[in-house]
């Protein structure tokens, strides 16, 4: 008599609804939605790089081979997770406003793009639900990347991404000195974060030659340091007339996605938004005791 084995973990529901959902998404985008613009590869790519990294991790837990992982199994998890939940969320946002807004509100083609915005948000709920599950509990011993200090390094990573997008499409920091900096304050927080996330997964953080823990603080106050600045300037160069800033073009906002003013102010308010991140992985980082890389 064959025995069928029922998962009563919670998490690998979550997962397995993940992996459901954004193969839908990516599957019905693909078959019928038409895309007809360069985002909606980027879509298509959000939704298929959660699918494929969400069914790795669930082949390698249901095979037993995280020992056998050349990464931290206690890292790489529930880092894949934060990073799908964001890339499924950008796509939940930009994948509307690119392929429903202004278009013809009938049609199977239309149908197909509402079926797929709906996937992506439930793909988006699935994955935070699994980072919500998975992140260490106060008082826990964990990875790094359990924790909040590691969580919130995630989002910095991705939110300064959508700045290079954005900055770079058009080029909008060639202008003036203080909007390099700008752009110096965004390069360097994004590598040094990138690598503490890489050093973290492939338990690494050994083999510096200074204390961990006194690194991630003073990283943590410097950071905060160059993207208050960078908060400060960056709308002062962009919107103040007196240093050659403009206001909103009339014509903003009658087409598909965004303006070149409107990208510009995704850039001031993405920094902000970095800068409220930094703060608190500042603080939760003074806060944090006990924790194993």
């Amino acid at each position: 008599m064959p025995i069928v084995v029922v998962h009563s973990n919670p998490l690998f529901w979550v997962r397995l609804c993940a992996l459901v959902f954004s193969c839908v998404a990516f599957a019905v985008t693909v078959h019928g939605a038409n895309l007809s613009h360069g985002t909606g590869d980027w879509c298509v790519f959000c939704w298929a790089f959660s699918f494929a990294g969400t069914l790795l991790v669930l082949l390698v837990e249901l095979f037993g081979l995280q020992t056998r992982a050349p990464v931290s199994w206690k890292n790489f998890p529930i880092t894949f997770a934060c990073y799908a939940s964001l890339l499924c969320l950008s796509a939940s946002i930009i994948f509307p406003l690119y392929f429903l807004k202004g278009q013809p509100s009938h049609g199977e083609t239309h149908n197909y793009r509402i079926v797929a915005t709906v996937f992506s948000c439930l793909a988006t709920i699935a994955y935070i639900c699994e980072v919500s599950i998975s992140k260490a509990r106060p008082g826990e011993v964990a990875g790094y990347m359990a924790t909040a200090p590691g969580l919130l390094k995630v989002c910095e990573t991705f939110v300064a991404c959508v700045i290079f997008v954005f900055i770079s499409d058009p080029v909008s920091y060639d202008s003036h000195d203080a909007l390099r900096w700008c752009l110096a304050v965004y390069c360097i927080c994004f590598i040094l974060s990138a690598a503490i996330i890489v050093l973290c997964i492939c338990e690494c953080t050994g083999c510096l030659p200074f204390p961990f823990a006194r690194f991630l603080s003073a990283y943590a106050i410097l950071a905060v340091a160059m993207y208050l600045t960078a908060t400060i300037i960056w709308p002062i160069f962009k919107f103040d007339k007196k240093h050659g800033g403009s206001s909103r073009p009339y014509n903003c906002g009658r087409y598909a996605g965004l303006c070149d003013w409107d990208k510009q102010m995704a850039v001031a308010v993405l920094t902000a938004v970095n800068f409220v991140l930094y703060l608190a992985d500042l603080i939760y980082s003074a806060r944090l005791v006990f924790v194993t890389v």
